[in-house]
């Protein structure tokens, strides 16, 4: 459909570039081939089809529009389920409350396992973790977590 718009464009560019230079050149410029014929049919043209592409041609798409916060909670992207596996990115501090003003609880240590609750304040989860054989459950920043079947990925 793109092409057959583009095509019937020029081509009527082109008529149009005709019947233009017919009334406004002089007839001594179109009784043999040469080069100014043939550039000023090209330029005309080219010209013309772009002007009717822009004007009536087929409209642009439209910008996708960007998923707010609240748009991707309520698809489930990026938020806690409740019995799912996380592990640990690295030395994480498990806390009584979400924030960083909260006081720490213990360090869960880097590659291991916790499990969200369900629960969550921005980007602070409540999660469960055993550490040294003792259940604790706590507030951890999401920035710190990778899913369980996420692979390890190493920085320089």
């Amino acid at each position: 459909m793109v092409i057959l718009t583009q095509a019937a464009a020029y081509a009527l560019a082109l008529a149009l570039t005709l019947c233009l230079c017919a009334w406004l050149t002089p007839r001594a410029w179109w009784r043999r081939p040469n080069a100014r014929a043939l550039g000023v049919l090209g330029v005309g043209t080219a010209a013309g089809g772009t002007l009717l592409l822009a004007m009536f041609g087929t409209p642009a798409l439209a910008p996708q529009p960007v998923q707010s916060a609240q748009a991707r909670e309520a698809a489930g992207i990026d938020v806690p389920v409740a019995g799912a596996r996380y592990r640990v990115h690295d030395a994480l501090n498990l806390r009584v409350a979400g924030g960083i003003g909260a006081e720490r609880l213990l360090v869960v240590p880097a590659g291991a396992r916790v499990e969200a609750t369900g629960r969550r304040e921005g980007d602070w989860w409540q999660v469960r973790a055993t550490v040294d054989g003792e259940a604790v459950e706590g507030w951890a920043s999401s920035l710190w977590l990778r899913r369980a079947d996420e692979g390890r990925v190493t920085g320089s």
